[in-house]
């Protein structure tokens, strides 16, 4: 862990940590990526970043809160910066040459997310994108990120196994997406940000059949 301290926190508002939240930076490289995590003209930081070699560095302590989420809402809570935890995984993003993100990177963002979930009480469906949680502005971690192993092999977050199944009517499907956690204000918005963490080779925006066996298959897990 490289400590690189960050200007840019704040007292946390809520008491309890209950979220995880992962980024990428979004910038051509990590280094340009941490000088404006720590300007204080920025107003951005994280608790961590991620480089593509696995080095950790540590900006925010956990007890403060960072400013990593932006406008955003999960789940009815829309401060999201007062109850979580914000990571940065180095990747240039879908505006500077999206990359798969490195097995490096992803080693250490294992070892760091057990640490924080053995320290936080959060649930696996707290576990989430930034899209996730801000999906009519963000796409981050995007669909290369790897939420399946992640799930499956280190019990961090949360991978559906359902079967496609025979789409319900709209308001039954948003209510599934609201009741997981998604903002559907913006349901075309809601159902990518679904698809891009939970289908991501299929990004449509429509709720077919696998889009929808998905859903039920997190709603009867999620915890």
């Amino acid at each position: 862990m490289i400590s690189r301290p960050s200007p840019n926190h704040e007292p946390r508002r809520s008491s309890v940590v209950d979220m995880l939240v992962l980024h990428y930076t979004g910038m051509p490289d990590g280094a340009t990526a941490l000088e404006r995590l720590c300007d204080p003209a920025a107003k951005v930081s994280a608790h961590y970043v991620i480089e593509e070699d696995g080095r950790v560095f540590a900006l925010v302590d956990e007890s403060r809160r960072a400013w990593h989420a932006g406008a955003g809402s999960w789940r009815g809570e829309t401060d999201i910066n007062s109850r979580s935890i914000g990571i940065e995984l180095v990747n240039p993003g879908h505006e500077f040459g999206y990359r798969p993100f490195p097995v490096a990177q992803i080693d250490a963002l294992v070892d760091l997310a057990h640490g924080i979930l053995a320290r936080h009480p959060i649930p696996p469906r707290n576990v989430v994108a930034h899209a996730d949680i801000a999906p009519t502005r963000k796409e981050d971690p995007g669909e290369l990120f790897p939420w399946q192993s992640l799930a499956e092999i280190h019990g961090i977050g949360l991978w559906p196994c359902g079967e496609p199944v025979e789409p319900p009517p709209v308001p039954v499907i948003l209510a599934g997406l609201a009741h997981y956690g998604y903002d559907v204000t913006d349901p075309t918005a809601a159902l990518v940000a679904f698809q891009r963490h939970f289908r991501p080779w299929s990004l449509t925006g429509t709720a077919d059949p696998e889009t929808c066996g998905r859903l039920r298959a997190l709603l009867r897990v999620m915890r």
